[in-house]
């Protein structure tokens, strides 16, 4: 099931993304997808712009790896 979230103020469509989902890679093309009309607003969405999330798998856990131990 898709969910709707609203931009805040200086979102962008890879931060909401980044936000939701923890990554931007292959998700934000189906972002603009699922929302027609979405990047004719600007790099920067209005407060408010409705935007559709579809649902998707959520981010592989990375290992981190420390330089220093």
């Amino acid at each position: 099931m898709a969910t709707t979230v609203y931009a805040q103020q200086g979102d962008t469509v890879d931060l909401i993304c980044h936000r939701h989902y923890g990554r931007t890679a292959g998700v934000t093309e189906s972002v603009f997808n699922a929302n027609p009309g979405l990047c004719e607003l600007g790099p920067v969405l209005p407060i408010g712009t409705p935007v559709t999330l579809p649902d998707m798998a959520p981010a592989a856990e990375r290992d981190i790896v420390q330089l220093w131990d």
